[in-house]
């Protein structure tokens, strides 16, 4: 996976900026949405020099692009958790509480609404930017690399079945689980429930014929 940054923060405090600038960043989307953001309130609000933002992040589009990466990687630590508490012991757990996870984070995580970790959106519920389906990697479609990384988390915990079955089979969920809860936050900013619930039960009827009962 192709790095968002320009050069990676080594000392702490560059650390801390770098944070602080994604997390200003969040804020602002939810105020101002992503046509509005730029990089020169970014860095103010982060309080750090302009030249600072512009030594980690190329221009606006690498920073929302770091925001969606990290975004993915708190969604998996999630993900991961819940199942460390839970215990699910079958793969339609796993799927009912990846879901439960995304949309509490659409509903709590600053900046979700309109940058989670596919395509960007100008608004919450609003159109996709163009060109925003690889805001996770450039060389690979948002879909793929979450897919992956699902993938990953599968095998490791619940010893799924590999192969290039699995692989297709996730990739689709993961377009299908996108696409319906965008209609669901387009329908409830909040999510509407009876959508999300479908969501579940769509991905667990079509994933049935791909792995284990």
């Amino acid at each position: 996976m192709t790095s968002t940054l320009r050069r990676r923060p080594a000392q702490r405090r560059s650390v801390e900026r770098v944070e602080r600038m994604l997390d200003e960043c969040a804020l602002l989307l939810d105020e101002v949405g992503y046509d509005a953001l730029t990089t020169k309130e970014v860095a103010r609000r982060a309080e750090v020099p302009i030249g600072t933002f512009y030594q980690f992040f190329r221009d606006k589009q690498g920073l929302v692009r770091a925001l969606a990466r990290r975004n993915l990687e708190a969604f998996l630590q999630r993900v991961v958790q819940r199942i460390q508490e839970t215990g699910p012991g079958h793969w339609t757990d796993l799927v009912d509480l990846a879901i439960d996870v995304f949309v509490d984070m659409k509903r709590t995580t600053p900046g979700f609404g309109v940058v989670d970790f596919g395509e960007v959106l100008l608004t919450p519920g609003g159109p996709a930017v163009g060109g925003s389906k690889r805001a996770l990697d450039e060389t690979q479609e948002n879909g793929v690399v979450v897919a992956e990384r699902l993938r990953d988390l599968m095998l490791g915990l619940l010893h799924a079945p590999a192969g290039p079955g699995l692989d297709r089979a996730l990739l689709v969920a993961v377009e299908a689980t996108d696409a319906v809860l965008k209609l669901a936050f387009r329908a409830d900013p909040a999510g509407d429930p009876g959508l999300i619930a479908e969501c579940k039960q769509l991905v667990r009827r079509y994933l049935a014929g791909h792995l284990p009962s």
